[in-house]
């Protein structure tokens, strides 16, 4: 909610009244995590009242802000408008009452990205059937001898550790960009997917043999302990056999590196397909990343959290390429970026976002990074 001070303090900024005490005030007003949007908001409606101005840029607005306030006491237009039409438009505003822009939508996170949901699937029985996960439903799992052998509830899909069969039938979870989901195996080992990842697994591990995996990006394992029989972990070219643990595998394909990382027990890591295998031991807290243009493994020590924090909607950066950060919100909140600032390749950022949505995040990094952007449809335009 914006209080009545904030809202009468905008009015003011907008008319051209605002003493520099109160445009300092806005200024610690924008900071805040969620009110940006909303100021964006309050131009764009001003603008969309006052019908002579056709667009508007909030960015502009804000940077002018804190020219103003930088400034010796000296109050500048920001826009090239007549007095009267802010004017009008601000009290108009104020007799509407914000509560009412509200709930007219004015006021809340400008959705001007076209976006498409894709649907989380599962193909059933070595490529037969698909079934679409809707994460409102619940639903139970039918093999094709017509038993359950699964329940969906939810964002989770529990399978039967009752199902016996004598040979491995495999089953594949795909979560599409944008979704996460979790999965417990028939063995009660528990996998979260994250977005743009997909996982092959048997319905049933058969006893004396490896409990084997097959992992297409990135995925969090609990791995339930068993001695008798190791599980593994199949990634692209890498192998993580473990007895039970829990670790963080990514491995998605545009990415330079494969790596595991290792909260808690051992793992080990190795090359698969190769006579000469180089294998690491890993202990909790370290990361190993295998490199597809060196094929070497490295080991290093990691804080954890940074790699895991996608778990909870999390998306902790430290000293991260700007490319890559790109990558992760395509994955995360199903978008696409198109960068036309190339010297923002050079960069590097560390940020911290709690659950915030494209928007806040965008404008965080834009004003870290000093650049713009703007909406194209389902795609996000870097500008310098």
């Amino acid at each position: 909610m914006v209080s009545k001070e904030i809202e009468n303090i905008i009015v003011k900024y907008f008319t051209n009244q605002a003493s520099l005490s109160e445009l300092d005030q806005l200024n610690q007003w924008l900071k805040a995590p969620g009110h940006g949007p909303l100021f964006d908001n309050y131009v764009k409606t001003n603008y969309a009242i006052n019908h002579t101005i056709k667009e508007y840029n909030a960015m502009q607005t804000k940077k002018h802000l804190l020219d103003i306030i930088s400034k010796d006491k000296k109050a500048e237009k920001v826009f090239k408008i007549k007095r009267i039409a802010f004017r009008y438009a601000a009290v108009l505003i104020l007799f509407l009452g914000l509560g009412y822009v509200l709930m007219q939508g004015f006021f809340s996170t400008p959705k001007t990205l076209e976006l498409v949901e894709e649907q989380i699937e599962l193909l059933l029985e070595n490529d037969k059937a698909v079934v679409v996960i809707n994460k409102d439903d619940v639903q139970e799992i039918i093999g094709s001898d017509g038993k359950v052998i699964g329940t969906q509830r939810g964002d989770k899909l529990v399978y039967n550790t009752d199902v016996v069969d004598g040979k491995l039938i495999y089953n594949t979870l795909s979560v599409p960009y944008g979704k996460r989901f979790e999965l417990k195996l028939s063995d009660g080992t528990v996998v979260t997917l994250n977005a743009g990842s997909s996982l092959k697994y048997p319905v049933n591990f058969i006893s004396g043999q490896n409990r084997q995996v097959f992992l297409k990006g990135e995925a969090f394992f609990n791995v339930t302990k068993d001695e008798n029989h190791p599980f593994i972990v199949n990634a692209n070219n890498i192998d993580v056999k473990v007895l039970g643990t829990k670790f963080n595998v990514s491995s998605y394909s545009e990415d330079e590196n494969i790596s595991t990382v290792l909260v808690e027990g051992s793992v080990d890591v190795s090359r698969n397909g190769t006579q000469n295998k180089e294998s690491v031991i890993l202990k909790p807290g370290f990361k190993a990343a295998w490199n597809k243009y060196s094929n070497a493994i490295d080991v290093e020590q990691v804080d954890v959290e940074p790699h895991v924090a996608w778990l909870d909607g999390r998306l902790i950066l430290h000293e991260v390429a700007f490319t890559d950060i790109l990558k992760k919100l395509e994955r995360q909140y199903n978008v696409s970026f198109i960068n036309k600032d190339k010297k923002l390749e050079q960069r590097y950022f560390t940020a911290k976002f709690d659950t915030e949505d494209i928007y806040e995040v965008l404008e965080s990094l834009s004003t870290s990074g000093n650049f713009e952007y703007e909406f194209n449809k389902d795609n996000i335009i870097i500008n310098p």
